[in-house]
């Protein structure tokens, strides 16, 4: 069973990094202002929030939520998710947290190979619930398309960099 001593600092920042990084790259896909940003981010912590009550929990899974409950854990999350970000287009922003969600992937196979099947289809679970969660098009959230071509294009990105169906 995997846990935060089965990585090295460097790499459980990604690990914890990964859920935030799955809803960015659907909020990159098709940027729908703020109220729509604002609905995506609520998607992936309520992702969070919804693990955490699950019962059938990996230990992995509950490490990494144990740690997010921690100020310095969000913080280094965060930190993950934000570096070399500043001043890219979402299109290069996406293209970055695609890459970065490869490399998470390729560590849970080789750190967690018996959880990382279920913690990657999971991230993937989060990149569908934050494409769920705001129609992009319309005015103030009424109308538009509840999920776009850009973001279902997205989400199989990210089923791909994760090595999931």
């Amino acid at each position: 069973m995997a846990d935060k001593s089965s990585f090295t600092p460097d790499e459980w920042k990604l690990v914890m990094s990964s859920p935030m990084l799955a809803g960015l790259a659907v909020t990159m896909a098709e940027p729908s202002g703020l109220w729509g940003m604002l609905k995506e981010s609520m998607a992936s912590a309520n992702a969070l929030i919804a693990a955490g009550k699950d019962a059938k929990a990996s230990p992995l899974m509950k490490a990494m939520l144990a740690d997010m409950e921690t100020s310095e854990g969000r913080s280094a999350a965060r930190d993950e998710v934000t570096a070399g970000m500043s001043g890219k287009t979402p299109a290069e922003i996406k293209s970055a947290v695609i890459s970065k969600l490869n490399q998470a992937g390729r560590i849970l196979d080789a750190k967690a190979p018996n959880e990382a099947p279920a913690f990657k289809s999971w991230l993937k679970h989060v990149a569908d619930q934050v494409a769920e969660s705001a129609n992009e098009g319309g005015v103030m959230g009424i109308g538009g398309t509840r999920v776009t071509d850009n973001e279902k294009a997205t989400i199989a990105e990210v089923g791909r960099a994760l090595n999931v169906a």
